[in-house]
């Protein structure tokens, strides 16, 4: 007789700590995997004592869900997702329910909810971050897909999602499509720019002022007392304070090659496709690009030498102050990655045509996933302040919070650049704050310049938006245009 509350497949680590996580909280779950011998190993370890179901191949697992069945992956994105899906479609009956919970491209989970629908099959695309730990013990849960879905996974999901203060759960239905999985992948994107910024920091700490590993562990844990409080500026201060058997510090052995997995470069191509910026991203996936170009870097350090040619003068300075300096740079810049990533999800709802509550998105990240912050209360702040905010730039707090940090800010771009230290991050979060609050950019002289010589158009100032004019620049010329358009 069908005994379990919910199924799962895939019992890599992060499937086997959801299962021991919803175990914990009352709900039966049966469980396969593709290599049986991994479901007798976590059967006889972690799960022992558990009230976990093993099963031997897909016809089994799916005989002992309750109806309408549940079902979540925990495979690897891609080709992997469909082909679990093909084996489970005969088994499944209408109504029952299939729940993407890796890391797959939110086309797929769009495809794959109209796919399951045409068969009666319900689809969530979910994301879920935190990590190893966060799905033991709570991670934040970002569910989209078929509305429908939601009344029947709630409970499970919301059980064993991490909590807010107030015990309101990291997790809440996001949109409909590939919604859920879109969230993750801005969280994955930004993700990326906060370890760029923190790194930034260490580089400057490190290269620029000479501080020794434990002293900068010491600032780090003075940071995540106060504005910058965040698991990652917490692990931070772990990392550098840890020492390896000879007593050296343990990062300085770890090759500076950053690997990725994909969810940064795909946010940065779709900030494209919408033709919205997400330049602090960009330049936090490049980062780690040129990180990889580790035997090209060394050559090039003893072609180029490293560092300014000279001490880069007044602009290379690193002044009594420049740690505070630091701390308000990598503050300037964390709220600019935010809000292009909140200008993203905008821009995505209006072009996928859902219904985000970018408020209620900052709190399914306050807990339990990896940018897990209290800033992201105050982003929470700002959108309840003004639901239809174009940019967190343009709230109170923000506007203020970026006032304040500037003039440290651009001390340390400046002292950077002129020392020849490389800070893509903090650099590319001031060229956008300085552009996003110009009246006036050299724009209209591109303009001019792709009329001039494919006859583009442009439009004027004072007239219409949408108006579109040429000019015969040379006088050899002819009225006809190519017309204008945004790719």
């Amino acid at each position: 007789m069908p005994s379990a509350d919910i199924g799962l497949i895939g019992l890599a680590v992060m499937g086997q700590n959801l299962v021991l996580n919803m175990d914990d909280h009352g709900y039966t779950v049966a469980v396969f995997n593709r290599t049986t011998a991994r479901t007798t190993e976590f059967l006889s370890g972690p799960a022992s004592g558990t009230k976990v179901i093993g099963t031997r191949s897909v016809e089994e697992f799916v005989a002992k869900l309750r109806p309408p069945r549940k079902v979540m992956l925990m495979v690897k994105a891609g080709r992997a997702v469909d082909a679990v899906i093909e084996q489970l479609v005969p088994l499944l009956d209408e109504g029952d329910i299939v729940i993407d919970g890796g890391n797959s491209h939110f086309e797929d989970s769009a495809r794959r909810t109209s796919e399951l629908g045409e068969l009666g099959l319900l689809f969530i695309g979910t994301g879920i971050s935190g990590g190893e730990e966060g799905a033991r013990h709570g991670p934040s849960i970002m569910p989209g897909g078929e509305p429908a879905a939601w009344p029947e996974v709630q409970g499970i999901l919301q059980a064993i999602a991490a909590k807010v203060a107030d015990g309101t759960p990291c997790c809440d239905w996001v949109g409909a499509g590939g919604a859920g999985h879109y969230t993750k992948m801005v969280h994955n994107g930004i993700e990326y720019g906060d370890m760029q910024v923190i790194a930034e920091a260490y580089h400057l700490m490190s290269g620029g002022l000479g501080m020794t590993h434990p002293e900068m562990a010491s600032v780090f844990r003075r940071w995540g007392e106060g504005l910058l409080d965040s698991y990652l500026i917490d692990i931070t201060a772990d990392i550098l304070g840890h020492v390896d058997e000879q007593g050296e510090p343990t990062v300085c052995s770890i090759l500076d090659a950053a690997g990725q997995k994909g969810t940064g470069k795909w946010t940065v191509i779709s900030s494209l496709h919408l033709g919205y910026p997400m330049t602090l991203v960009a330049e936090a996936v490049y980062a780690r690009v040129v990180s990889a170009l580790v035997d090209q870097r060394l050559e090039a350090a003893g072609v180029l030498g490293q560092g300014a040619p000279t001490d880069g003068g007044g602009a290379g300075r690193f002044g009594d102050g420049f740690v505070d300096d630091i701390h308000d740079a990598l503050y300037a810049s964390k709220i600019v990655s935010y809000a292009q990533g909140f200008m993203l999800l905008e821009a995505a709802a209006t072009e996928y045509g859902w219904d985000l509550d970018y408020g209620r998105i900052a709190q399914l990240w306050r807990e339990g996933c990896i940018i897990r912050a209290a800033f992201l209360d105050d982003i929470t702040a700002a959108f309840e302040r003004r639901a239809d905010l174009p940019s967190l730039l343009l709230d109170r707090f923000f506007t203020d919070a970026l006032r304040k940090a500037e003039p440290g800010w651009r001390r340390v771009v400046a002292a950077a650049v002129g020392r020849g230290i490389p800070v893509p991050a903090y650099s590319s979060a001031l060229a956008f704050y300085d552009a996003y609050r110009s009246e006036r950019l050299p724009a209209n002289l591109v303009q001019a310049q792709r009329d001039y010589f494919g006859a583009h158009t442009y439009e004027r100032v004072g007239r219409p938006r949408g108006e579109f004019f040429h000019t015969d620049w040379t006088g050899t010329g002819g009225s006809a245009t190519s017309g204008s358009y945004q790719a």
